[in-house]
């Protein structure tokens, strides 16, 4: 069997036992990625100087594993700022300076990224409505 004919790596996130099945929500490591070098594993990250092709295999494995199409997977170009953008059903693909987003539209995957800041998720299940943010050691 060839490498590239090899089925891909089961990504295995960090679940809130909190919010168990009421939201989809995973935080996920390095582990389960294509990456390599000082991008080792699943880098998501857009604004990286990552492979092209491999940040988006990586994101492409991260939507299917909430069931979604890539393109689903919304993320922000991260500024360590107080803003907040609401996401819809429009979603082109575009990545606005911000540091959180909101959503009340079924099918859509938020996602920030985390060094050595901290995630957070929002979720009201009653409304419909979650929010996913980037906590920064460096706000305004």
């Amino acid at each position: 069997m060839k490498d590239d004919a090899l089925p891909s790596p089961v990504l295995s996130p960090l679940l809130s036992e909190k919010l168990g099945d009421t939201i989809a929500h995973g935080y996920f490591t390095r582990e389960g990625g294509v990456s390599e070098g000082i991008y080792r594993g699943l880098n998501v990250g857009l604004g990286s100087n990552d492979v092209r092709a491999h940040v988006e295999e990586n994101r492409a494995r991260v939507g299917r594993w909430f069931g979604a199409s890539p393109d689903r997977l919304a993320t922000l170009h991260q500024v360590h700022s107080p803003d907040v953008v609401i996401v819809d059903a429009g979603y082109d693909g575009s990545r606005p300076q911000a540091d959180a987003m909101v959503t009340a539209t079924p099918g859509l995957v938020l996602g920030v990224l985390s060094a050595d800041c901290g995630p957070v998720l929002f979720a009201d299940p009653k409304a419909g409505i979650i929010g996913a943010a980037h906590a920064g050691w460096k706000g305004r």
